[in-house]
Parts: structure tokens; sequence; C-alpha cells
């Protein structure tokens, strides 16, 4: 698998890097590949998400220079920003079991397993919460969220969106929508667990190992230039 690290880029532009790159995967042109990135701030709302869950204003929207798209990931309205490593997997998953929506759910379990094993590297035991996709970690007796999961899979069985894990975000923003469209439990990132900023250049090798537990891949770092012959869209 090839691992490339973009830095901070605009939604639109790594949603359009990743239709590209699923249609590379679907002929073969490029192996299996993970993008990890951050975003500026962003709401998006997916197959299931619901206008009344963003609550900020469209006046404090534009104040705090906020995008807010529909996207075609599963799930409801999340938050992107600075401080949060999104990984986007362009994977081909297995074909002979034609049922799609159960690879799909194994799928997301396979996330959830890589972002535990990362988080476990900084101390942290993160779990999974019946009925609910994504990362928590127990705060005192309470279920945090730490990392959110929606993905969308192709006829072809090529994935792509992925996962956002809250390393150094901004968790203000959260309480502009309602995350994931659960009002009853909060959310959390690793810098507030663990009191203090965390290197970001650490997060991203417990991925890369969190990927090689789970799917039994090597992950191999690669510079985001070889993207280009796959897209016109410029990575950097």
């Amino acid at each position: 698998m090839r691992r490339y690290y973009l830095n901070l880029v605009d939604y639109q532009a790594a949603w359009a890097l990743q239709k590209d790159l699923v249609a590379a995967r679907g002929q073969d042109l490029l192996p299996d590949t993970l993008l990890l990135l951050q975003h500026p701030h962003t709401y998006t709302l997916g197959s299931s998400g619901k206008r009344d869950h963003l609550l900020m204003s469209e006046a404090e929207l534009q104040r705090h220079n906020v995008t807010v798209l529909d996207v075609d990931r599963g799930g409801d309205i999340t938050y992107h920003g600075p401080g949060q490593l999104v990984g986007y997997p362009i994977l081909k998953l297995p074909t002979r079991d034609e049922r799609m929506k159960i690879r799909v759910v194994d799928y997301i379990r396979q996330l959830e397993a890589v972002i535990i094993n990362a988080i476990g590297e900084f101390g942290v035991e993160g779990q999974r919460l019946s009925k609910y996709t994504g990362v928590w970690v127990d705060v005192e007796g309470t279920l945090h969220k730490m990392a959110a999961i929606g993905v969308k899979v192709n006829a072809r069985g090529i994935t792509m969106h992925g996962f956002a894990l809250n390393v150094n975000t901004d968790m203000n923003f959260f309480a502009g929508i309602i995350p994931c469209g659960i009002d009853d439990k909060p959310v959390i990132s690793l810098q507030q667990l663990l009191g203090q900023p965390v290197d970001f250049s650490q997060v991203s090798p417990s991925i890369d190992r969190g990927f090689e537990a789970v799917f039994g891949v090597e992950v191999i770092p690669a510079s985001s230039v070889e993207l280009l012959q796959f897209s016109n869209v410029h990575p950097l």
C-alpha cells in the first residue's frame, strides 16, 4: 500500500482527487493507496445527513470561514479542520462475497481497528460502541468519540472517504453541529485526553502500523508528486 501525506487540502479538491484515484484503482493503474491530510474548516453531510443537525448560523459560518458540503459518503454531519488527521483509503476490497453491505460493515470494523491500534501507541485505549461507527474512549465512565468514520464503496469494491481522527483539533467547532447526529455523547481529541499537543509527525506512522497490522500489508510512504499521473488535481 502506498501512503501519501498531503498536508492541508481543500475538501473539494481532495474529494475530486479521490474520484480520480478510485477510477485508476478500478483499472489496476495504481496499488491500494492511503491519503493522509488535513482540511480547512468544513462541515460535511453524508447520505443520512440532516440539515437541522447544522447548528451554526449562516452569519457564523461566514465569520469562521466554514464550508458546508453535501457529500457521497455514508453517515450524518461531521466536522473537518486543521489539527485533525483525515485518512482516505483507496482500496480494492475482495469481491468473492457479493453481499456488498456485509463487506462494507466488515471494512468499517477494520478501519476502527486501525485507529484503535494507532491511538494505543499513545497510551489511549480506544473501543467500539454498539450501534455506532467510530472509535470511542472512556473518560471517567463516559464514552467520548475520538474518530469518526464514513465511507463509500462502489460496485467494483473500490473504497473512498474514510476516517477523521481528532488529534490537535479545535473542538469548539463541534459545537456548531450535532456530530454524526448523536446529541447525547461528547467528542474529544488526543490533545485533550493527553493534556498537551501531540506531535503530528508521530501520528501518521502510527496509522501506517495500524494498517499493516489489520490489513496485513506493507505501507510505503511516498511523494505526493506521484499522484499527478493519475489526477489533474494538484495534491499539494
